[in-house]
């Protein structure tokens, strides 16, 4: 079955039981604008629903990156599409998770803010030894008040979750492996081969039964969904505050932001 659209954001792929979905602006370090989100949304779609389908690959193009969260360039971070913040990518997270096959990420570079989050909501991420890992909301005014916190959480517990979303520093595959973000870990050259592996063995699985394990796994955060939903809703407010704005600002002119004095404006 094939989708009947054209993508420019992404490159959307099915062969032999498996569809990879790519992220394909290696010039933004796959940063996703509102376009970008769109396109995921129909792919992870079409795959969840094709029957031809046993398991979904999500990647980014180029050497560099998985993904870096949310486009700040230009006037990319003013999103005014659907959605609470005008940006659905908790409709992503959720699809992510609602689609009733495995989802491995392919972590090959950087995976940081929103693109941690996609390697957190993926049911599976294999990582190249050159990637790395980290949060950065809190250093530009912004955080992911659902799956990217509290599942962070349930997979890596609550202290390195904190320190994740506090700190916002950087950490390398082996790092992530130990503190189980991530399942496997191998040299740059073989994370095909690896992912490729993986996916056969899948294929081999009962899809019904993978479905039921998967939406039981699922059963067990859901109550995230809804807190997602409402975080969501006071993140909008955030973003129209100054302090918000601050970090974008500061990111966009290389500066230390000054969260502080604009925080005292409220």
């Amino acid at each position: 079955m094939a989708i009947a659209r054209e993508f420019s954001d992404i490159r959307y792929d099915k062969r032999d039981g498996v569809a990879r979905i790519t992220i394909d602006r290696p010039e933004k370090m796959n940063a996703f604008r509102a376009q970008t989100v769109d396109e995921l949304l129909a792919a992870f779609t079409d795959a969840g629903a094709d029957r031809e389908i046993g398991v979904i690959v999500l990647g980014g193009a180029g050497e560099r990156a998985f993904c870096t969260g949310g486009d700040q360039s230009g006037h990319a971070g003013s999103y005014g599409g659907r959605g609470t913040i005008g940006l659905p990518i908790d409709e992503v997270q959720s699809l992510i998770r609602d689609v009733p096959k495995p989802v491995i990420a392919r972590v090959q570079g950087y995976a940081i803010g929103g693109g941690n989050v996609l390697v957190t909501v993926c049911d599976l991420a294999i990582a190249s030894e050159q990637a790395v890992f980290g949060q950065v909301g809190p250093k530009v005014g912004s955080v992911d008040p659902g799956f990217g916190t509290a599942l962070l959480a349930r997979g890596i517990g609550e202290k390195r979750a904190r320190e994740l979303w506090f700190l916002c520093r950087r950490y390398s595959a082996a790092q992530a492996l130990e503190m189980g973000l991530v399942n496997a870990v191998v040299p740059h050259d073989c994370l095909d081969a690896e992912i490729d592996a993986w996916c056969a063995e899948i294929l081999e699985k009962s899809p019904t039964a993978l479905a039921i394990a998967k939406r039981s796994f699922n059963a067990d955060s859901e109550n995230i969904r809804a807190i997602g939903s409402l975080g969501f809703e006071a993140l909008a407010l955030f973003y129209a505050s100054a302090e918000s704005r601050e970090g974008v600002e500061a990111f966009l002119q290389k500066r230390k932001p000054q969260f502080r004095t604009r925080a005292a404006q409220r």
